[in-house]
């Protein structure tokens, strides 16, 4: 069974517990945003590696679901802290995310070691996201949590449901054939991704967070939670302190 740390034993303790000059500037530093000793003083301070980007339509909600995030560490007692990490947008970064996942990793573990963090919640769900925060967490050796960002809808075209990756290249083979053309092709690039959200198909995204699952990194059924609309929270009956306060 584990045992409940003291403040004195938090890692947080050595920059805003302590009667000294530096542990004097940590905590102005603080109130700058407005907080007051009330909101840190014997609580865990609780890391939100968040890989929301404008490039990334995989973490467009998570600017928004972050703000749940943090909600739910209130609820269980902790203080939040939002961190800003690298996105790694599989449709868009060249040649390959590939060569970016172990600098994710070592942001994660880096941002994690160098600030006052206890605990952390890892935002991401595109494809090499997930290794690289899980690497950089466990490498770090502090409780973290994983949330996933959760696949999109279903594409749809004229009726037709299309899975993202997979009827882009069945439906390019049939552009190619002289099949479809233009006005068809233009429509099914604008249905084929309708939300938020990660690949819906059981690509590397979806196969990461199921891993991560049954890792028991994530809570259960957490991977299969689509972002329906911007800023969605969990479903009334999971309470952000449920889902996010578990560290």
């Amino acid at each position: 069974m584990s045992k409940t740390k003291s403040p004195e034993q938090l890692r947080s303790f050595r920059w805003l517990g302590r009667n000294d000059l530096r542990s004097f500037g940590h905590r102005s530093r603080l109130r700058q945003f407005g907080y007051d000793r009330a909101d840190w003083v014997g609580k865990p301070v609780i890391g939100i590696i968040n890989t929301w980007s404008e490039i990334n339509a995989c973490h467009g909600h998570l600017r928004d679901r972050a703000e749940d995030v943090k909600r739910g560490v209130y609820q269980a007692g902790g203080f939040p802290i939002e961190l800003p990490a690298m996105s790694l947008a599989e449709p868009f970064v060249k040649p390959s995310t590939m060569l970016y996942r172990n600098f994710l990793a070592m942001e994660c573990e880096e941002l994690l070691r160098s600030h006052p963090i206890d605990g952390a919640v890892l935002m991401g769900g595109c494809d090499k996201t997930t290794p690289g925060l899980i690497m950089g967490a466990i490498s770090m050796g502090i409780p973290a949590i994983y949330v996933p960002a959760g696949p999109m809808l279903r594409g749809n075209w004229r009726g037709n449901v299309l899975g993202s990756g997979s009827d882009a290249w069945k439906y390019w083979d049939e552009k190619r054939a002289g099949r479809i053309g233009d006005d068809e092709w233009n429509e099914i690039e604008g249905g084929i991704s309708r939300s938020f959200g990660t690949c819906m198909v059981m690509g590397t995204a979806a196969t990461m967070m199921a891993i991560t699952e049954a890792l028991g990194l994530t809570l259960a059924g957490a991977r299969r939670r689509t972002p329906i609309i911007r800023g969605c929270a969990p479903p009334q009956d999971d309470a952000p302190s449920k889902w996010y306060g578990r560290i």
